[in-house]
């Protein structure tokens, strides 16, 4: 929610695209989703910005192996930080700009089949709880954003928010994010 107040034209796009899919449903429901790919992509690119969590769940190697030109040896401990693999500029154009659209007519998807993209690991580790927390959040984002407009608190420009994140074993923003419901024609 906070890169969509942030990116107002963004937002609009979002909001236009749900009136065009949904007229005039109250609620929006599961078996809408799949008709809302800027939407998807929104929550892809937020969750690409903005991981849950900075670092995947502790790894071993259980033999020697070469990735990328560097050997890991068996037995330590590897952290995978993914929070840095969503910055690369090797796998990514413009890595700290919001921009959603790199994920329409994509097939980069949440499953970790594309290792520059992994908010819930991959393989035999892969998040057990991925389809349930992508049906939510989305569910959820969809259902604000059409029913309502919405507003920051205390005068705040979307230019002048700070987008920080404050890093700990989980990633949150570094400020609450204080914005105002408005009651839409949606709602």
């Amino acid at each position: 929610m906070a890169e969509l107040l942030h990116n107002p034209p963004i937002l609009t796009k979002v909001k236009q695209e749900l009136s065009a899919e949904l007229s005039s449903k109250e609620n929006v429901k599961e078996q809408d989703l799949s008709w809302l790919p800027n939407l998807e992509a929104v929550i892809k690119e937020t969750m690409r910005l903005h991981p849950t969590a900075p670092f995947l769940l502790p790894h071993r190697a259980e033999r020697d192996v070469q990735i990328s030109g560097y050997t890991i040896p068996k037995h330590p401990q590897i952290l995978v930080n993914t929070w840095s693999i969503s910055r690369d500029t090797t796998n990514w154009d413009e890595p700290t700009k919001f921009k959603p659209e790199r994920f329409l007519n994509s097939d980069i998807d949440f499953r970790g089949k594309d290792f520059s993209f992994i908010p819930f690991s991959a393989g035999r580790r892969i998040c057990p709880g991925l389809n349930l927390a992508v049906r939510m959040v989305s569910l959820t984002l969809a259902n604000i954003v059409h029913k309502f407009e919405w507003k920051l608190a205390d005068g705040v420009e979307p230019k002048d928010m700070d987008m920080k994140d404050k890093f700990g074993i989980t990633l949150q923003r570094a400020e609450p994010l204080l914005a105002i419901p408005v009651t839409s024609a949606n709602g």
